[in-house]
């Protein structure tokens, strides 16, 4: 082993015992967490922890739980162990994916004499009895099939990994049964143990719905019946979160360089996270003042204002972003991604300047569905996690996220006069009933009472 590789080993184990410390975990109990890891990374030989997905921990989990000399308590601590190293070491982007704290309720809801819930072999987890990475290599033929027909409809990246992730646990839900062998009944009962038994919300089991519709009709070529009177998932009635316009400068105040960018378009021009984060360089006009924002929600394209207080900055921005492009020109990088129809009608177009993204990320990526080598856009959780920090340190009291802003957005223009359909089509939305609920701070339902203790 040469110096370089000790000398990095050593920063690894220094830096995970310093997150351990951070957390509060014992002296003692340290030393068991670092033997965790160790046997963790021993169980892989092969393959670099930046390379794991949460099916290999998943899958790992299973395998180690089935030693019978382990108890309840070793078995959360694997897996809080597990818990820091992925998802406050290494940060990874999937660390989500994975159900930590079903897996830790379950290490600890039962008796020792009792098989917790992530051990039992009956209907009462998603993937019960086999591991994501068995059921993908055992229908391995359909999970492909139904791949194939979603990027035909030239759906998102994301909308196939959730539709494929659904259908595996649906899978993993009957027993490994072939899900073309089954029907409306199966899918019925599934939906209804995530209301009853997962409670999950009512989103997250439309979600699942949508993905199993969408693999009978187009993959499995059956007409899924009345899924009769299964148990629904309860949709709160929410209201948007909504900072003040000196709340949202004060956050704005406390970020800098180009996550302060990102998050002043964000309230600026009312963009969800996701377009703002995709934009690319043809996108902006400094002639006409305006933003494009391509294949929105709904896959329609709107203008938004560009605000005039950062026309300078996104023009800096803009002279960093060429400065990184013409380094990978050089380099023979240059090139980033296109949808489908794009990259078929315009195949030199993935590697001209206009194409770029305006905020790209500072490494070179390999492409999840071509597998090419190029710059990717930023990565989202970046700016999420500033915009969480500067809000504690504007000592906003409010649970403010990107999303905020674009609430926010809404509401200063209704409150300035401008008319709901104005804000509607700024915003993007089909229906003017969907922007309506930004006027329950004009309307201030309950405010407009003057409260007895002032009367």
């Amino acid at each position: 082993m040469t110096e370089n590789t000790e000398f990095a080993k050593k920063k690894f184990w220094d830096r995970y015992i310093a997150i351990l410390e951070k957390k509060n975990i014992n002296i003692n109990a340290q030393r068991w967490y670092v033997i965790h890891v160790e046997n963790y990374i021993k169980y892989f030989p092969n393959l670099r922890l930046q390379n794991h997905k949460n099916e290999n921990i998943e899958g790992y989990l299973k395998q180690i739980d089935r030693k019978d000399s382990l108890s309840d308590f070793q078995f959360f601590q694997i897996i809080d162990a597990l818990h820091l190293l992925f998802c406050h070491l290494l940060e990874i982007s999937w660390c989500s994916l994975v159900d930590w704290e079903y897996w830790k309720v379950s290490a600890r809801s039962l008796a020792k004499s009792h098989p917790t819930i992530a051990r039992d072999t009956s209907k009462t987890h998603v993937d019960s009895s086999h591991s994501l990475i068995i059921i993908r290599e055992t229908h391995a033929d359909v999970i492909q099939s139904l791949i194939a027909k979603i990027r035909v409809r030239g759906y998102s990246i994301r909308t196939e990994q959730t539709y494929e992730s659904w259908l595996c646990r649906f899978i993993g839900f009957h027993d490994n049964l072939s899900p073309v062998d089954m029907g409306t009944a199966e899918v019925s009962e599934f939906l209804e143990y995530l209301a009853v038994k997962r409670h999950v919300a009512a989103n997250t089991q439309n979600q699942a719905l949508n993905a199993l519709v969408f693999f009978y009709r187009y993959v499995a070529d059956k007409q899924l019946n009345d899924l009769g009177d299964y148990a629904r998932a309860k949709r709160p009635k929410t209201l948007p979160v909504v900072m003040t316009k000196s709340e949202t400068m004060s956050v704005l105040e406390k970020m800098e360089g180009v996550y302060y960018i990102m998050a002043a378009l964000l309230y600026g021009t009312g963009m969800r996270l996701m377009e703002c984060i995709r934009l690319r360089v043809k996108d902006i006009d400094f002639g006409y003042q305006q933003i494009t924002v391509r294949q929105a929600k709904g896959n329609k394209d709107r203008i938004v204002p560009l605000p005039e207080t950062l026309i300078e900055q996104l023009k800096i921005q803009l002279s960093e972003t060429k400065i990184i492009y013409e380094k990978d020109v050089k380099e023979g990088n240059a090139n980033v991604y296109l949808p489908d129809a794009l990259a078929r009608k315009y195949p030199a177009a993935s590697s001209e300047w206009i194409w770029q993204y305006v905020f790209p990320s500072k490494r070179l990526s390999v492409d999840p569905r071509s597998h090419n080598v190029r710059r990717h856009h930023i990565h989202e959780n970046g700016l999420q996690k500033k915009v969480k920090k500067s809000a504690q340190l504007a000592n906003i009291t409010k649970q403010v996220k990107c999303h905020t802003f674009r609430h926010s957005f809404a509401t200063h223009l209704l409150e300035a006069g401008y008319d709901i359909r104005t804000v509607q089509e700024l915003l993007g939305h089909a229906d003017v009933s969907t922007t309506m609920i930004y006027t329950h701070v004009m309307n201030k339902p309950g405010v407009s009472v003057k409260s007895p203790l002032d009367l």
